[in-house]
Protein backbone atom coordinates (compact mmCIF):
# COMPACT_ATOMS: atom_id res chain seq x y z
CA UNK A 1 0.00 0.00 0.00
CA UNK A 2 1.41 3.89 -0.95
CA UNK A 3 2.77 5.63 1.72
CA UNK A 4 -0.06 8.22 1.73
CA UNK A 5 -3.21 5.46 2.26
CA UNK A 6 -0.93 4.43 5.30
CA UNK A 7 -0.36 8.24 6.62
CA UNK A 8 -4.73 8.53 6.86
CA UNK A 9 -4.92 5.36 8.40
CA UNK A 10 -2.90 6.43 11.44
CA UNK A 11 -5.85 9.20 11.83
CA UNK A 12 -8.82 6.83 12.33
CA UNK A 13 -9.35 7.02 15.76
CA UNK A 14 -9.13 10.62 15.90
CA UNK A 15 -11.56 11.07 13.15
CA UNK A 16 -14.05 8.71 14.74
CA UNK A 17 -14.32 10.67 17.64
CA UNK A 18 -14.40 13.87 15.73
CA UNK A 19 -17.30 12.42 13.02
CA UNK A 20 -19.14 11.15 15.79
CA UNK A 21 -19.37 14.21 18.08
CA UNK A 22 -20.27 16.20 14.82
CA UNK A 23 -23.15 13.81 13.95
CA UNK A 24 -24.70 13.59 17.31
CA UNK A 25 -24.23 17.72 18.25
CA UNK A 26 -25.93 17.84 14.44
CA UNK A 27 -28.61 16.33 16.14
CA UNK A 28 -28.64 18.54 19.34
CA UNK A 29 -28.95 21.33 17.24
CA UNK A 30 -32.03 20.09 15.31
CA UNK A 31 -33.67 20.58 19.07
CA UNK A 32 -32.05 24.22 19.27
CA UNK A 33 -34.05 24.99 16.41
CA UNK A 34 -36.93 23.67 17.47
CA UNK A 35 -36.74 25.82 20.86
CA UNK A 36 -36.04 28.60 18.64
CA UNK A 37 -38.99 28.03 16.93
CA UNK A 38 -41.51 27.76 19.69
CA UNK A 39 -40.37 30.88 21.45
CA UNK A 40 -40.27 32.59 18.43
CA UNK A 41 -36.92 34.19 19.20
CA UNK A 42 -36.07 33.34 15.05
CA UNK A 43 -38.08 35.98 13.79
CA UNK A 44 -37.61 35.27 9.54
CA UNK A 45 -36.12 32.51 7.94
CA UNK A 46 -32.95 34.99 6.88
CA UNK A 47 -31.98 34.79 10.42
CA UNK A 48 -32.31 31.23 11.11
CA UNK A 49 -30.15 31.10 7.49
CA UNK A 50 -27.37 33.23 8.70
CA UNK A 51 -27.24 32.08 12.47
CA UNK A 52 -28.95 28.47 12.42
CA UNK A 53 -27.96 26.86 9.44
CA UNK A 54 -24.52 27.46 9.11
CA UNK A 55 -23.78 25.28 12.55
CA UNK A 56 -25.37 22.86 10.72
CA UNK A 57 -23.14 22.56 7.94
CA UNK A 58 -20.35 23.48 10.19
CA UNK A 59 -21.03 20.04 11.93
CA UNK A 60 -22.04 18.29 9.07
CA UNK A 61 -18.76 19.46 7.34
CA UNK A 62 -16.78 17.82 10.51
CA UNK A 63 -18.17 14.88 9.70
CA UNK A 64 -17.53 14.33 6.02
CA UNK A 65 -13.65 15.12 6.53
CA UNK A 66 -13.74 12.53 9.01
CA UNK A 67 -15.54 10.35 6.64
CA UNK A 68 -13.65 11.39 3.67
CA UNK A 69 -10.33 10.60 6.18
CA UNK A 70 -11.60 7.19 6.98
CA UNK A 71 -12.88 6.09 3.87
CA UNK A 72 -10.54 3.27 2.16
CA UNK A 73 -8.60 5.71 -0.45
CA UNK A 74 -5.59 4.51 -2.93
CA UNK A 75 -3.96 7.45 -3.75
CA UNK A 76 -4.20 10.67 -1.66
CA UNK A 77 -4.23 12.95 -5.18
CA UNK A 78 -8.19 11.88 -4.74
CA UNK A 79 -8.90 12.90 -0.99
CA UNK A 80 -6.88 16.29 -1.53
CA UNK A 81 -9.43 17.03 -4.33
CA UNK A 82 -12.36 16.05 -1.92
CA UNK A 83 -11.03 17.69 0.72
CA UNK A 84 -10.22 21.16 -1.37
CA UNK A 85 -13.76 20.58 -2.41
CA UNK A 86 -14.85 21.03 0.58
CA UNK A 87 -12.82 23.81 1.43
CA UNK A 88 -13.49 25.75 -1.19
CA UNK A 89 -17.55 24.97 -1.15
CA UNK A 90 -17.23 26.07 2.45
CA UNK A 91 -15.69 29.16 1.27
CA UNK A 92 -18.46 29.79 -1.22
CA UNK A 93 -21.03 29.40 1.29
CA UNK A 94 -19.90 31.62 4.44
CA UNK A 95 -19.93 34.29 1.84
CA UNK A 96 -23.28 33.37 1.59
CA UNK A 97 -24.02 33.49 5.31
CA UNK A 98 -22.58 37.03 5.30
CA UNK A 99 -24.53 38.24 3.05
CA UNK A 100 -27.99 36.75 4.67
CA UNK A 101 -26.57 37.68 8.18
CA UNK A 102 -26.43 41.57 6.61
CA UNK A 103 -29.98 41.39 5.14
CA UNK A 104 -32.26 39.92 8.09
CA UNK A 105 -33.52 42.54 10.11
CA UNK A 106 -34.00 40.83 13.52
CA UNK A 107 -31.44 41.06 15.30
CA UNK A 108 -28.12 42.83 14.87
CA UNK A 109 -25.12 40.71 15.11
CA UNK A 110 -22.10 42.68 17.11
CA UNK A 111 -18.04 41.73 16.66
CA UNK A 112 -18.17 38.42 18.55
CA UNK A 113 -20.93 37.56 16.52
CA UNK A 114 -18.71 38.20 13.09
CA UNK A 115 -15.81 36.63 14.84
CA UNK A 116 -17.86 33.22 15.26
CA UNK A 117 -20.12 33.21 12.38
CA UNK A 118 -18.20 34.82 9.54
CA UNK A 119 -14.29 35.09 9.97
CA UNK A 120 -13.50 32.08 11.81
CA UNK A 121 -15.06 29.84 9.55
CA UNK A 122 -14.17 31.66 6.48
CA UNK A 123 -10.50 31.24 7.46
CA UNK A 124 -11.44 27.81 8.96
CA UNK A 125 -12.64 26.76 5.12
CA UNK A 126 -9.91 28.86 3.37
CA UNK A 127 -7.29 26.78 5.35
CA UNK A 128 -8.90 23.70 4.55
CA UNK A 129 -8.84 24.53 0.79
CA UNK A 130 -5.48 25.05 1.13
CA UNK A 131 -4.38 21.90 3.30
CA UNK A 132 -6.39 19.83 0.70
CA UNK A 133 -4.38 21.44 -2.41
CA UNK A 134 -0.95 20.96 -0.14
CA UNK A 135 -2.16 17.38 1.15
CA UNK A 136 -0.07 15.87 -2.10
CA UNK A 137 3.12 17.08 -1.62
CA UNK A 138 3.20 17.11 2.07
CA UNK A 139 1.03 14.74 3.19
CA UNK A 140 1.97 14.19 7.06
CA UNK A 141 1.67 18.18 7.69
CA UNK A 142 -1.56 18.96 5.69
CA UNK A 143 -2.92 15.93 7.48
CA UNK A 144 -2.54 17.90 10.96
CA UNK A 145 -3.85 20.94 9.14
CA UNK A 146 -7.18 18.99 7.94
CA UNK A 147 -7.54 17.71 11.52
CA UNK A 148 -7.38 21.10 12.88
CA UNK A 149 -9.92 22.39 10.06
CA UNK A 150 -12.47 19.55 11.81
CA UNK A 151 -11.77 20.62 14.77
CA UNK A 152 -12.26 23.81 14.73
CA UNK A 153 -15.28 23.39 12.73
CA UNK A 154 -16.48 21.24 15.68
CA UNK A 155 -15.87 23.99 18.29
CA UNK A 156 -17.12 26.85 16.23
CA UNK A 157 -20.94 24.97 15.64
CA UNK A 158 -20.62 23.90 19.46
CA UNK A 159 -19.92 27.49 20.40
CA UNK A 160 -22.93 29.07 17.79
CA UNK A 161 -25.17 26.80 19.29
CA UNK A 162 -24.66 27.09 22.96
CA UNK A 163 -24.81 31.19 21.77
CA UNK A 164 -28.51 30.27 20.13
CA UNK A 165 -29.61 28.88 23.25
CA UNK A 166 -28.46 31.21 25.58
CA UNK A 167 -29.77 34.01 23.16
CA UNK A 168 -33.23 32.57 23.53
CA UNK A 169 -33.15 31.58 27.10
CA UNK A 170 -32.01 35.50 27.59
CA UNK A 171 -35.06 36.99 25.27
CA UNK A 172 -37.78 34.89 25.41
CA UNK A 173 -40.65 35.94 27.41
CA UNK A 174 -41.62 32.99 29.86
CA UNK A 175 -45.62 31.79 29.10
CA UNK A 176 -46.85 32.32 32.77
CA UNK A 177 -45.60 36.40 32.22
CA UNK A 178 -47.23 36.30 28.84
CA UNK A 179 -50.72 34.94 29.95
CA UNK A 180 -50.73 37.68 33.29
CA UNK A 181 -49.94 40.88 31.32
CA UNK A 182 -47.60 43.35 32.77
CA UNK A 183 -48.72 44.04 36.53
Amino acid sequence: MPEGPLLLREWTDFYVVVGSSAGALTGLQFVVIAIVAQTQAARSLLEIRAFGTPTIVHFCLALLLSATVCAPWHALVSVAVCLALCGGGGTVYVCRVIRHARLQSGYTPDAGDWLWYAVLPLAVYLFLLAAGVELVWHPAGSLFAIAAAALLLLFIGIHNAWDTVTYVAITRKHPLEKAQGPD
